[in-house]
């Protein structure tokens, strides 16, 4: 496969629209348990990743199903990190992907992934992202650049193996200091969300969950 999978976006953008819980301001991106997923557009790469709202364990959740196949969904929609810089999500997988090398192109599949992408706009070489990902191999905590973009694309294993497979696990990450961390940059605003469960380039199965995701202020 010759295309990288992170998207390259163009604007406009969806104003984010905003909420305060409990003197929390969140910001709704993945609405799934409410039955909402028309604000999400696919992105296909290679084959197709089968994506639905189902009920599962009494709540809405957003069902992904993957045969050898890579294709994404995408909201566009711009976030102000430094009034929400928090990104929270819950996901669950029914199994990893084997042995990968999942810093080669051979292996660069993951059964979850959820990423935040900075616009380059018409530079569209500068377009940045980071990739929380459930990985097959990788130790959770390691970081490293995808083996399709380069350093463009950082990885970061939320997750990873067995441990916690057919179990809800919620996350929580400060995507701001991340940005700060990784790039070196301070960055105020994300333009888009993303998720996708892909086995393209493993020939795979992969069946995961994904709960709501949302930005919070802490």
């Amino acid at each position: 496969m010759n295309e990288p999978k992170p998207h390259k976006l163009a604007l406009p953008l969806i104003a984010a629209s905003v909420a305060l819980v409990a003197g929390t301001v969140t910001v709704p991106v993945g609405e799934f348990s409410q039955r909402k997923l028309e604000e999400w557009e696919g992105k296909e790469f290679k084959g197709r990743t089968n994506y639905a709202l189902v009920v599962l364990d009494d709540r809405g959740v957003l069902r992904a199903e993957s045969h050898a196949g890579a294709s994404g969904l995408v909201r566009k929609i711009r976030i102000d990190l430094e009034k929400t810089p928090y990104l929270n999500w819950s996901w669950r997988i029914e199994n990893i992907l084997g042995q990968l090398k999942e810093q080669t192109k051979a292996g660069d599949d993951y059964p979850a992934r959820i990423y935040v992408v900075v616009s380059g706009g018409l530079a569209f070489w500068r377009t940045r992202s980071l990739n929380y990902v459930w990985a097959s191999t990788t130790p959770q905590g390691k970081s490293w650049p995808n083996a399709y973009a380069g350093n463009n694309v950082i990885m970061l294993a939320q997750r990873s193996g067995e441990a916690g497979l057919g179990e809800w696990r919620g996350e929580k990450r400060d995507v701001r200091a991340d940005f700060k961390a990784y790039f070196g940059e301070s960055i105020r605003y994300i333009d888009a969300v993303a998720l996708m469960t892909d086995t393209d380039d493993s020939k795979a199965h992969a069946v995961a969950y994904y709960g709501d995701i949302y930005f919070s202020s802490e």
